[in-house]
């Protein structure tokens, strides 16, 4: 059968190489660096495992990622032009990066070349593991058959439901990142607080701060059932992740603590555990968890 449509991401989607491979997903990847000189492509020339470890290994280094660039984007863009098979690509919200510009401008490139082509840019008002939930639910659109149009058509309604619940183990590495100022009330990084994150339509908010781990876990599980209560969430409508950075036994035990709640709620037997990436990993530090969820599209 031949492939209508090809789903293209940027890196930040934070799927493993594995997942994007079974779904047929072409990523665009970023750059990271821990010199400032030298940028290496994230998942192609240095593994996410591999960074962390440096940022575990040397705290006080803090390393910077770089967005894909018009040319990253017109080599994949035209390699699809040729072969007349239409693409959507999906971007990390434009608040964040200009991913979004430099596909942007490799599609307006292209078309002026092969007018013909079928491209599409999404942004997705969001990042990180949400980001991946938005990307596969563009592939079950495709899976079930929709042709180009009716996918973008179907998408972009749903992404205004995205949500990332999350907490960090300091806030050092957002105040590096100059990511602090979104977050006015918990610049007091002596008092060693938690605080607790919430990403909707490309912005970062304040959820509150905790005193310990734990407890800041515990809260990202409050928040989750507060919007549960809040869009009066079925069984069967809603698509949900852990992200974590570097530490996977920690989301072994997060996940425990959601199970329930996410079974009854949801009707979601196994919780998908994806690993964030560099391309928000950067600003989070070694140590983020939480939570992605947004609604399917076309769910009676």
């Amino acid at each position: 059968m031949q492939k209508k449509v090809q789903i293209i991401s940027d890196g930040s989607l934070d799927l493993s190489q594995e997942l994007t491979k079974e779904k047929d997903i072409e990523v665009v990847p970023f750059y990271v660096s821990f010199d400032s000189e030298t940028y290496q492509k994230e998942m192609v020339e240095v593994g996410v495992r591999e960074f962390y470890q440096e940022m575990v290994d040397h705290p006080t280094v803090f390393p910077k990622t770089s967005m894909p660039s018009v040319h990253d984007y017109y080599e994949v863009f035209e390699k699809h032009a040729k072969e007349q098979l239409p693409v959507i690509c999906i971007c990390i919200t434009r608040k964040f990066s200009g991913s979004l510009q430099s596909a942007t401008t490799a599609k307006d490139m292209i078309l002026e070349e092969y007018p013909d082509a079928q491209i599409t840019v999404i942004d997705s008002t969001v990042n990180t593991v949400l980001q991946g939930l938005y990307v596969l639910e563009a592939c079950r659109l495709r899976d079930m058959g929709l042709e180009y149009q009716q996918i973008v058509d179907a998408l972009l309604p749903i992404r205004e439901t995205g949500r990332i619940f999350f907490t960090i183990g300091s806030i050092d590495y957002l105040k590096h990142g100059g990511r602090i100022g979104k977050l006015a009330g918990i610049a007091a990084s002596a008092l060693k607080i938690k605080p607790l994150i919430t990403l909707k339509e490309g912005e970062i908010f304040n959820s509150g701060i905790t005193r310990n781990r734990l407890k800041s876990m515990k809260k990202v599980v409050d928040m989750t059932r507060e919007y549960l209560d809040e869009v009066n969430a079925k069984p069967g409508e809603y698509s949900f992740c852990i992200g974590y950075g570097y530490d996977h036994n920690e989301a072994l035990e997060f996940r425990e603590m959601l199970k329930d709640l996410i079974k009854e709620r949801l009707g979601i037997d196994e919780i998908g555990i994806y690993q964030i990436g560099a391309t928000i990993g950067v600003h989070t530090g070694p140590y983020p968890i939480g939570i992605g969820i947004i609604k399917h599209a076309l769910t009676e």
